[in-house]
């Protein structure tokens, strides 16, 4: 499979890369500082801004599924970003995304219609996160791929156990937190599988 990355260099975009070059995939991946990720034959990787269509079509083409693990850190990357990759996508006829988003776009269970990060469910206080993914959200459901936006809630470091719950479009009840590796394992999982598609998925132990 070849996989078009974005956000190779943050916490769960770095390590879908290594799940994905052990399991023998080709990835092209988008990173403003090539040196920050190690050569390997698989990998290709593109300098450039998530922002600059240009360098968005160059990662994209060829691709199977495009991948985004971009982060909001305190910025409108993320929100710049995904036009010039749903349009590239459309104009390539490259249907399968899957994006890391956060548990506070997933819907409220105490109030049905609300996300969560709308309601006293989140403990966040601070909401700009959120609402750059839940435009995200927006955008994709507008759009006619086959995505899926994998949602963790709290987001510790920590390697895999693979004890973790999902469930489409909430948080699993009583979930609290879920560290980086399974994050990544779930996501490169729902990469490589038809499973999930046109949803949210919450993610916790």
């Amino acid at each position: 499979m070849k996989i078009a990355l974005f956000g190779a260099t943050g916490r769960v975009g770095q390590q879908i890369l290594q799940l994905a070059i052990h399991n023998g995939h080709t990835i092209t991946a988008l990173v403003r500082n090539p040196s920050k990720l190690d050569k390997h034959e698989q990998l290709t990787t593109i300098q450039g801004d998530a922002r600059d269509s240009q360098a968005v079509e160059q990662t994209i083409k060829g691709a199977d599924v495009v991948v985004s693990a971009l982060s909001t850190d305190k910025t409108t990357t993320l929100t710049d970003a995904l036009p010039h990759i749903i349009q590239t996508m459309e104009h390539a006829a490259i249907r399968r995304i899957v994006t890391i988003g956060t548990a506070g776009i997933l819907t409220s269970r105490t109030e049905p219609g609300k996300f969560r990060y709308e309601t006293s469910e989140s403990k966040r206080r601070l909401t700009f996160a959120a609402d750059q993914h839940r435009q995200v959200y927006e955008m994709l459901r507008a759009s006619g791929l086959d995505w899926t936006i994998v949602c963790p809630t709290y987001l510790p470091d920590g390697a895999a156990r693979g004890n973790y719950r999902v469930e489409e479009n909430l948080l699993p009840i009583g979930g609290k937190e879920i560290t980086v590796g399974d994050t990544a394992h779930f996501a490169y999982d729902v990469v490589t599988q038809d499973k999930w598609i046109m949803c949210r998925v919450g993610i916790a132990y």
